[in-house]
């Protein structure tokens, strides 16, 4: 019975299957324009892929903190990529959806619990919060894969703008994350490495990080900057900025923005 117990904390839960498969099929239908609604079926096989993008980052935290020596991370069903496991669902998965959809901008996920006092050596703390976005930066890569290896212009366009948007999505969140910001990755990375008396003026400003981060993105001149960024490691992978642009366009297929990036559908 325990053996069977340690099994189902690891198995990969039918919530996760369920999701990859949503994926798969509405991937399917914006490859071979199947679905009567080109824009309905990108903005489900986007939000579906960054879903399973979510779960991924979240896993890669748990898995490497596994490894490390924290084995709670099993008890609590994190190894299972069942996104209802998470410790706070809203923050992993919930307004990371939100803002996609309201804002076009790849929220970083939030949160698996970690018995950080199971974890011994400083770099293992920072491995295991560098996992996670590093996580979004594989993803980018695949979605990309098709722009940079060349033979882009065989995959059908609707495909092709799903496919920039959701690099975008992958290439500002691994961005945000990897901010040296209390509560994101990034601080958790060089956290390890910092004195107790920093670490201890610091930890206040955990909750509200990314706060003021998205506070600072409402300032025009650091919102061009950071999309001048996500666009210029785009360029460099392949992708255009008019193509995220238009995967974003049909992602918000409710919102007729008029017909700038139809034309190339017809």
């Amino acid at each position: 019975m325990a053996q069977q117990a340690r099994r189902g904390e690891r198995q990969i839960s039918s919530v996760f299957v369920g999701i990859v498969v949503i994926m798969a099929v509405t991937g399917w239908a914006v490859w071979t324009s199947y679905a009567t609604s080109t824009g309905l079926a990108v903005f489900l096989f986007v939000t579906a892929a960054w879903v399973v993008s979510l779960c991924l980052h979240e896993y890669a935290h748990a898995r490497t903190a596994l490894h490390s020596g924290d084995l709670s991370v099993a008890d609590r069903g994190y190894l299972t990529l069942n996104p209802l496991k998470y410790t706070h669902a809203l923050l992993s998965i919930i307004l990371p959806v939100l803002f996609v959809i309201l804002g076009g901008l790849g929220l970083p996920g939030g949160a698996v619990y970690i018995e950080r006092g199971a974890i011994r050596r400083r770099w293992q703390h920072s491995l295991i919060s560098a996992a996670g976005p590093l996580t979004n930066v594989l993803f980018a890569l695949v979605c990309t894969a098709p722009f940079w290896l060349g033979g882009i212009e065989d995959v059908p366009v609707p495909f092709r703008f799903a496919l920039g948007f959701l690099a975008l999505l992958q290439v500002s969140a691994a961005i945000l994350n990897f901010l040296p910001v209390p509560g994101l990755d990034g601080y958790g990375v060089i956290e390890p490495w910092l004195s107790y008396n920093v670490r201890r003026e610091v930890a206040p400003l955990a909750p509200i990080g990314l706060l003021l981060v998205f506070g600072l993105l409402w300032i025009p001149a650091v919102n061009q900057a950071f999309f001048g960024l996500v666009h210029a490691i785009l360029g460099g992978l392949g992708v255009s900025e008019l193509e995220s642009y238009c995967g974003r366009e049909l992602y918000t297929f409710w919102q007729d923005s008029g017909g700038f990036c139809a034309a190339p559908l017809d």
